[in-house]
């Protein structure tokens, strides 16, 4: 075979593969500066330049947002010029201009949360139609799903303003976060999907600043293993992390280094035992976030600088399905 031939063969091939794929970017605490022009910060716009060029030059289909989307106090109404300028004027490329999936952190309840749903009658690329949500997507070349649920954790763990590193102390109604417990339990065991991803703002685990969210390892963590969730994403705690109990085949991944850095690794002795498999925080790296290749047979987590630098990588395989209802 000619050496054109075999360099069509392999270019159709790789196309092929990438066609067969769900791509998506995930980032969390992006939310630029409030008090300050141009209200934005230079790790946003660092990220928001890498996450462009990764996104043209993968095709991503969407991006998740994973909370602290405003800060330091979220957004006053639908009309607030944060939208604009922390946002609109920020992630400006052509790539990124595809649907993008919020959920709400602690720096956005400190606001008008509410306003932030709103939002999505405003911009084609804005979708939070509620404080927790789900989301499904076919994996092309194949009848699989990914299914995705977003949940507001300050509604079900209560809020924390940052001025301390202090645990939220409960939610300020019960009967609200017990609502979106039910929910929670009742969407995780329908799902028949290939791959389920839970993502909210508080860390289960983290061995950072913030550390392990207590509400959230004593209630959502036994759901993700009951029903056998794929991975975790959260952000509040900003770096980049990877964590997973021996035991357990939960993946967790804070990806919280859209607009802040810190190295604080504080809590390094309050997660099980071998669970931290990768940390990054570099002050002069610009930030970070992820891409997901989700196929058939496996889904690849990739944490990225803000250069577009691939600074660690893991594979996570689909979920074995059990009748959760018998």
């Amino acid at each position: 075979m000619a050496s054109s031939q075999i360099l069509v063969s392999l270019l159709v091939c790789v196309t092929l593969v990438r066609c067969e794929e769900l791509r998506f970017l995930v980032l969390g605490d992006w939310g630029g500066e409030s008090d300050w022009w141009p209200y934005t910060t230079p790790y946003e716009t660092a990220v928001s330049k890498g996450m462009g060029k990764l996104a043209e030059q993968l095709g991503t289909q969407f991006t998740v947002a994973l909370g602290d989307n405003f800060y330091d106090q979220g957004v006053k109404n639908v009309d607030d010029r944060r939208f604009q300028e922390t946002f609109e004027d920020v992630f400006t490329a052509k790539s990124l201009m595809t649907p993008w999936y919020f959920c709400a952190g602690n720096h956005d309840h400190l606001g008008n949360a509410s306003a932030q749903i709103a939002y999505s009658s405003r911009s084609e690329r804005w979708n939070f139609p509620a404080l927790y949500y789900t989301k499904s997507w076919t994996i092309p070349g194949s009848e699989k799903e990914l299914q995705l649920v977003l949940v507001d954790t300050v509604l079900l763990c209560g809020i924390t303003d940052d001025s301390s590193i202090t645990q939220p102390e409960g939610p300020l109604s019960i009967e609200d976060a017990e609502t979106q417990w039910d929910w929670l339990e009742s969407t995780l065991r329908s799902s028949t999907a290939h791959y389920l991803i839970v993502g909210g703002h508080y860390p289960v685990w983290s061995i950072a600043e913030h550390g392990p969210t207590k509400c959230l390892v004593d209630r959502l963590r036994p759901l993700l293993q009951t029903y056998h969730v794929t991975a975790y994403i959260n952000g509040h705690d900003h770096n980049l992390q990877h964590l997973k109990e021996p035991t357990s085949t939960v993946a967790y991944f804070v990806i919280g280094a859209g607009a802040i850095v810190d190295y604080d690794t504080s809590n390094k002795d309050k997660v099980p035992e071998g669970s931290s498999l990768f940390f990054w925080a570099d002050y002069f790296r610009g930030g970070g976030f992820a891409v997901v290749h989700v196929a058939v047979n496996n889904m690849t987590v990739e944490m990225m600088d803000c250069y577009g630098t691939s600074l660690y990588k893991t594979q996570l395989y689909p979920r074995q399905l059990t009748n959760f209802n018998s």
